[in-house]
């Protein structure tokens, strides 16, 4: 009957602990999405996040067979869809990017890079909870392939073209704004008033 009372004594001390810690991490920062994610949380972000990704997931191969077709379809989804917070050179350096608690990640480094295809397709798939990135999945085959085609140009990033990047730029999405400073600009170059 002891060791049971001085076992809960220690989980209570113990949580008390770990709640204090918690509430003096949100007191001190604020929960701000401005500060820079220190080393060790970028390490545990990491860590727990590939401990999340089951090894049957990690070890997937691309069904999609790499080609110049593949790569390009994945540019095009990439430019529309990924580019407002990842930019077009994947590097992450955009005002939502860098806006985010984690910041987007560096998609051209070796921490993506490294990782399996298999494990660049459960996080288009399913997202990273806690961090600005959603959840893709639409439930088809054709999602799917368009989530293995984006694996594809994730790994041309780190050599994109030039060619590549102005391509992108034209197909990445325009506010409303732009697309009447664009129509206004085509009714000045036909004569319209």
């Amino acid at each position: 009957m002891r060791r049971i009372a001085v076992w809960l004594i220690g989980i209570v001390l113990t949580g008390l602990v770990v709640a204090a810690a918690v509430l003096a991490y949100v007191r001190v920062t604020g929960l701000s999405a401005q500060a820079k994610p220190s080393e060790a949380e970028t390490g545990l972000a990491r860590a727990v996040r590939s401990f999340a990704i089951s090894g049957s997931n990690r070890s997937r191969t691309n069904p999609v067979p790499r080609s110049e077709a593949a790569v390009r379809a994945g540019l095009e989804h990439f430019a529309d869809h990924c580019a407002v917070c990842h930019g077009n050179d994947g590097a992450g350096a955009t005002n939502f990017g860098r806006g985010m608690f984690p910041p987007s990640p560096d998609l051209r480094a070796e921490p993506t890079q490294g990782m399996t295809d298999g494990e660049l397709f459960y996080i288009i798939e399913n997202g990273v909870r806690f961090t600005g990135m959603p959840a893709f999945a639409t439930g088809s085959v054709e999602g799917e392939e368009e989530s293995w085609k984006l694996v594809h140009f994730i790994r041309r990033l780190p050599r994109l073209a030039e060619a590549e990047l102005e391509r992108m730029k034209e197909l990445n999405p325009r506010s409303p704004e732009e697309i009447r400073q664009e129509i206004a600009e085509e009714e000045f170059l036909r004569g319209k008033p």
